[in-house]
């Protein structure tokens, strides 16, 4: 019977990341010979080739695809795990992973970080963006213990909780002919450049919950990564952008942009923080979450 452990999972993983047995080998403190023979063992137990070569290239089979989709979700496992224990006989409180899948708000997660760090000294805080799997999948396979999203997607074994409100709103310049408008229609926004968070358009508000149940598709859309050059961009009359009204108010001064509402009834949001129901109980967790929500 084939005996499957976490070293093949490891050196299938390392090897698809670094493109070479030897890159792979060098990073997991084996020698090529080593890992090679781990392999070729697990191979003759499986009966089935888990690589492939193509030239130069070392290409995983249908096999290994398999095998590195396992490690993909489960190596992050066994790190938290070991992270966890080590915590734990070291009598450290523990360590938030926080997940960001809204970009403007960074600033106002940083309202929260601070105070909570002075709260919780033996709690570690890190903050990531991106993930092998998007938001809901790094929650479930432990790339991450808490997720800030304005989607929330209600699965088994997650839950959600509100902690901000806000409106989506049109950003447009100083010189634009909507500034001062009191909102703004769809249709006004077809010839515009719109600049937005490099987000698929499925996932932008001012598209899905304002542009296409009207019909409307801006002139052109305009990808931007750094709030404060988009910013920009909107001040020096580049196209408009769509931002939460807070962030453009704390702005507005340093940039000279201005808020207009998307429709007469404007385009409510609100920020979820997301993490797996086996950890609702962590008070640091759950501290936090009361702390944004105060905040918020």
């Amino acid at each position: 019977m084939a005996v499957l452990e976490r070293i093949h999972l490891a050196i299938i993983s390392e090897v698809e990341r670094q493109g070479s047995l030897t890159a792979a080998a060098s990073q997991l403190n084996l020698t090529q010979s080593a890992l090679s023979h781990a392999i070729r063992k697990l191979e003759d137990q499986i009966g089935v080739d888990v690589w492939r070569r193509e030239g130069r290239s070392l290409l995983p089979t249908q096999a290994g695809e398999y095998l590195l989709a396992v490690a993909n979700r489960l190596l992050p496992q066994f790190s938290h795990a070991e992270e966890r224990l080590r915590q734990f006989s070291q009598g450290e409180r523990g360590k938030l992973r926080i997940g960001m899948e809204c970009h403007p708000c960074y600033q106002w997660l940083l309202k929260i970080v601070a105070p909570y760090l002075d709260e919780w000294p033996k709690v570690e805080v890190d903050v990531r963006q991106k993930f092998q799997f998007g938001g809901i999948g790094a929650l479930f396979g432990h790339e991450i213990d808490m997720l800030v999203t304005p989607d929330p997607l209600y699965k088994p074994g997650l839950r959600f909780t509100p902690v901000f409100d806000y409106e989506q709103v049109l950003v447009v310049g100083p010189r634009h002919p909507l500034r001062g408008a009191e909102y703004v229609e769809p249709h006004q926004l077809a010839e515009e450049t719109l600049i937005t968070y490099p987000v698929a358009i499925d996932r932008l508000d001012i598209y899905t919950q304002f542009l296409m149940p009207a019909g409307i598709h801006p002139r052109q859309h305009r990808p931007i990564e750094t709030t404060d050059i988009m910013l920009l961009m909107v001040a020096h009359g580049r196209g408009v952008a769509a931002l939460p009204r807070w962030l453009v108010e704390e702005n507005a001064a340093s940039f000279d942009v201005s808020a207009v509402r998307l429709g007469r009834a404007g385009v409510p949001k609100q920020i979820f923080l997301g993490l797996r129901e086996a950890d609702a109980g962590i008070d640091y967790m759950r501290a936090f979450i009361e702390l944004a929500a105060t905040a918020g």
